[in-house]
């Protein structure tokens, strides 16, 4: 399994009149989260798509608990419990600084070839460096 772990802190402008987080900023933290955990494990987006590869989401999960407020520190948690082939799913929670649940979500992608617009199995390169996660 990958986990990674993601800060971000709620800007002003991602909330309403009450300080209280638009309820679909949760799927552009999620994002944030999936682009930067990426990165962390060492296989940024920007490579994907440099070889031709793009993914997109197909599906998308989000559960609500409680609500995020302006100027909270968040922690995005992603995970990866199978190791992707043509699909790849991620599950994420987002935490405040007192470590409570405010939401969980889930998405599923899909690994595209940005030539034909075809779906297409994972970069080799990608299954190698994910591989040492899944034992």
């Amino acid at each position: 399994m990958i986990e990674t772990r993601t800060q971000l802190r709620v800007r002003y402008a991602e909330t309403d009149k009450m300080g209280v987080v638009y309820h679909a900023n949760y799927a552009v933290y999620f994002e944030v989260a999936r682009t930067d955990g990426f990165r962390q494990i060492g296989l940024p987006y920007s490579q994907l798509e440099a070889d031709g590869v793009m993914l997109p989401v197909v599906d998308l999960h989000i559960k609500y608990h409680k609500s995020a407020h302006y100027d909270e520190l968040l922690t995005i948690v992603a995970r990866v419990r199978e190791m992707p082939n043509v699909r790849l799913q991620i599950d994420y929670e987002i935490l405040n600084e007192s470590n409570e649940l405010l939401c969980e979500g889930e998405s599923t992608l899909v690994f595209m070839d940005m030539k034909r617009n075809r779906p297409t199995r994972m970069p080799e390169y990608m299954r190698q460096a994910m591989e040492k996660y899944f034992g």
